[in-house]
């Protein structure tokens, strides 16, 4: 017995003695990005309830630790807590780092979203989830006219396609998911092909400031973002029902996304959207219908030290247009500017015939991210994008069912980004992108083609510095170069070519004499500056003021340098000029803004002078077999543009408030001294509203628009002969409508149905005393009204 406990006392001293329990554990912890310590960080041990906190060299020390596997969190107020595991194997040493940045955690509430500025210098402006969602069942360009300065050009009530500041079509950036949207946006009728439902929110970006997305965005930049991911181990998403009184329309929208705390992720949302005739006060706009179906599905990893993503989305319109609009001669477009109603209305219906678009997007993203320490952030990304566009005229015989504009659009795009943020005070951000585009016109058509075949290649980069001088003073500096080649073959008439002066301006462009007909090779290269400077200045505790420079080029477009045919969905014959040269902008602006608790206002004023301004007049008219059509030439000048921007809001207690929003904005041709063609109308926006949480969380506003007649416009009228009375007659395409006023209402409440789910219920009403007017901006003001009283009920679902 003796011999026995001998034996075990020894073993429990030998255990004792290898289970080493004098141990240290010490360490430091550091800013990830700067390498400085962090005062008072807390490591807390979770599995022996010890803890300890960081000194002023942020050093820490933790004794008398047994030799094991330990479970550390590392915490501190504004940073991304940390957790880990440490082996202690004798006195262990370790150094940590925590992000510091609290604008760029990447662990938030899942029912938040990205909401900062991506600028500190320019004129900026956020779409929030709540406005995005409003909106879920109209499209892009109606959310983002909730801007001030932000307006739209329209086709119908259908295709919208936004306007900044003046400027629209290739003058505007459109990035979506990080990917720079391509989809032949330079016609006035081909609305950006972006689903509004797959933005977490909208960044609003006036002017040609922004040179990390492209050099040419003249007009200024639109960043459609999604919503954030969560860190942590949850499923959330949300589902949108809207209904429509107006075009008996219908919106269904649903997403759904899978988070874990380890950092994988996944998500996919769909939406279907259909809409029937629509109505004008006092007629239904036959054949104006919708048909629109989109998915996206979104994967990857994300810590902040580094991640990847990998996504794809898919959008298909079918969009009617206006049959009415659809003139088969000047004589008939003549008629319809004469005629108070449509020259065809027919019984309401779904059924979308000729003429109308069939455009189908698809965007394959990938893109990687990995942070340095002390460094910073490197990413690289890979996009490809396929664009199919059909546009059908009305036809006859075995060509009816037959497409007249029949384009594919595929662009493969590489672009690289490293941002240096490891001072506190001064970041640089510098990167390369290039891509290769390639556009194909289906001949099969039968119909001349407007747009040629090309291939189409861009190399950019670009710098940037962001200084912050003090806790007042901000500077950002911009510099980009960006060289663009344009590779096309196109068939010229040999008597349009000689007509127009091509022969002697470019006898080495043709590769083939047909007789009747020359195939043409141009390849044009444009080698394209552009540069901005801007400073942020804050007055005091309530105010502050923001000036702003940019320099920008753009290239023309394939539209601008080759249109030579009939526009069926524009009913004008179109013609491109070789001769034409890139524009090349210089915008200054400036923005004073307050805020108390009462009161916020903004103010943005700009001025923006463009030499070799590219826009598109009427000429006159050609005959064709079909009969004679208006003539529509690209040209340029030197032009200006102007105007003055406000937002206000005044809250008179924690429930009634009243808000302002208006513009004002001149364009003049220089050259011709004479007014800007398409500028849009000076408008104001009032609205006062109610909100009270305690009565279901109600909110409400009543919002009154005023648009005002455009007095300024250029005369590009002109006259062509009418067989039918054998007389001269004017074709007024210049005068504008008159000033209108309307009024709308908009109404939600929320129920909590359970602690992480509610339901929103939101009543729209737009035009509610059903009055007839006619924007002036919107291309089917020749031909009719536009939209009458529109009932929306929606019902949002967050869970």
């Amino acid at each position: 017995m003796k011999y026995f406990i001998s034996i075990l006392c020894f073993s429990v001293f030998s255990f004792v003695q290898s289970q080493n329990c004098s141990s240290t554990f010490s360490g430091e912890v550091h800013d990830f990005h700067d390498g400085t310590p962090i005062i008072n960080a807390t490591i807390f041990i979770e599995n022996l309830n010890k803890y300890t906190t960081t000194d002023v060299n942020g050093q820490f020390s933790i004794n008398d630790l047994c030799n094991d596997v330990i479970k550390i969190e590392v915490s501190h107020l504004a940073c991304e807590t940390k957790k880990m595991d440490v082996t202690i194997d004798g006195d262990t040493y370790l150094e940590i780092n925590l992000e510091h940045h609290i604008e760029a955690l990447s662990e938030v509430e899942v029912k938040s979203v990205n909401t900062s500025k991506l600028t500190k210098t320019t004129q900026e402006t956020i779409l929030k989830s709540e406005t995005i969602d409003r909106f879920s069942s109209l499209n892009l360009g109606d959310a983002l006219k909730q801007i001030s300065g932000v307006s739209s050009i329209n086709t119908g009530s259908t295709i919208v396609k936004p306007v900044i500041n003046g400027l629209h079509s290739s003058r505007i950036i459109v990035m979506t998911n990080g990917v720079r949207l391509q989809d032949q946006e330079w016609g006035i009728e081909h609305a950006p092909n972006i689903d509004l439902n797959t933005a977490g929110s909208i960044n609003v970006i006036k002017g040609a400031n922004a040179l990390a997305y492209g050099g040419d965005a003249i007009g200024g930049v639109i960043v459609v973002k999604p919503s954030k991911i969560s860190l942590k181990d949850s499923l959330y998403g949300k589902t949108i029902i809207t209904g429509h009184s107006n075009g008996r329309g219908y919106n269904l929208n649903s997403s759904l996304t899978k988070t874990y705390k380890k950092g994988w992720y996944l998500g996919a949302q769909a939406s279907l959207k259909r809409f029937g005739d629509f109505e004008a006060p006092d007629y239904s706009l036959t054949n104006t219908g919708l048909n629109t179906k989109g998915f996206s599905v979104n994967g990857g990893f994300k810590t902040f030290e580094k991640g990847f993503n990998i996504s794809y989305s898919y959008l298909d319109n079918e969009i009617g247009i206006l049959r009415s609009s659809h003139i088969g001669n000047v004589n008939d477009l003549v008629n319809a500017i004469n005629s108070p109603e449509p020259s065809v209305i027919e019984n309401f219906s779904y059924d979308i015939n000729a003429p109308k678009q069939e455009v189908t997007h698809q965007i394959f993203k990938t893109e990687f991210y990995k942070r340095f320490k002390k460094f910073g952030r490197v990413d690289i990304q890979y996009d490809y994008q396929n664009n199919h566009r059909y546009e059908y005229d009305i036809r006859v015989g075995d060509d009816k069912d037959k497409p007249a504009v029949d384009l594919t659009l595929k662009t493969h795009t590489l672009k690289t980004n490293v941002k240096l943020d490891s001072k506190s005070n001064v970041t640089y951000q510098f990167g390369v992108n290039a891509s290769f585009q390639n556009n194909f016109a289906d001949p099969t058509t039968g119909v001349r083609r407007l747009i040629p075949d090309y291939d189409k290649y861009d190399l950019g980069t670009y710098v940037i510095s962001s200084l912050r001088l003090n806790n007042d003073i901000n500077l950002d500096f911009g510099l980009r170069y960006d060289f663009n080649q344009i590779d096309a073959k196109k068939f010229y008439r040999t008597s349009s070519w000689e007509e127009r002066g091509y022969d002697t301006d470019f006898p080495d462009l043709v590769i083939d004499d047909l007789g009747t007909q020359l195939l043409v090779n141009p390849v044009l290269n444009y080698h394209n500056v552009s540069a901005s400077a801007g400073i942020s200045y804050q007055l005091n505790d309530s105010s502050d003021f923001i000036f702003n420079y940019g320099l920008s080029n753009r290239a023309p477009n394939a539209s601008e340098l080759f249109s030579d045919g009939l526009h069926h969905s524009a009913a004008r014959i179109e013609l491109g000029d070789l001769r034409i040269k890139q524009e090349t902008s210089n915008r200054v602006s400036g923005t004073y803004n307050y805020k108390n608790e009462a009161l916020t206002l903004n103010i943005e004023a700009f001025y923006n002078h463009i030499s070799d301004y590219i826009f598109i007049e009427p000429i006159g008219t050609t005959q064709t077999i079909r009969g004679a059509f208006p003539v529509w030439s690209y040209n340029q000048t030197n032009a200006s543009l102007y105007g003055l921007d406000l937002t206000a809001n005044y809250s008179f207690n924690n429930q009634w408030y009243i808000n302002n929003k208006s513009s004002f904005i001149k364009g003049r041709d220089l050259t011709r001294n004479d007014a800007l063609i398409d500028m849009p109308s000076t408008k104001t926006v009032n609205s006062i509203g109610y909100t009270n949480k305690k009565w279901l969380n109600l909110n409400t506003e009543l919002q009154s628009e005023l648009v005002f007649r455009q007095n300024d416009y250029p005369n590009n009228n002109f006259e062509v002969y009418n067989p039918t009375t054998d007389q001269m007659v004017l074709v007024d395409v210049s005068t504008t409508p008159p000033t209108y006023h309307l009024l709308h209402l908009q109404s939600n409440i929320t129920l909590n149905i359970s602690e992480k789910t509610n339901l929103n219920i939101g009543l729209n009403i737009t035009n509610i005393f059903n009055t007839d007017y006619r924007e002036n901006l919107n291309r089917s003001r020749y031909f009719a009204d536009d939209l009458a009283r529109n009932i929306m009920l929606q019902l949002q679902l967050n869970y």
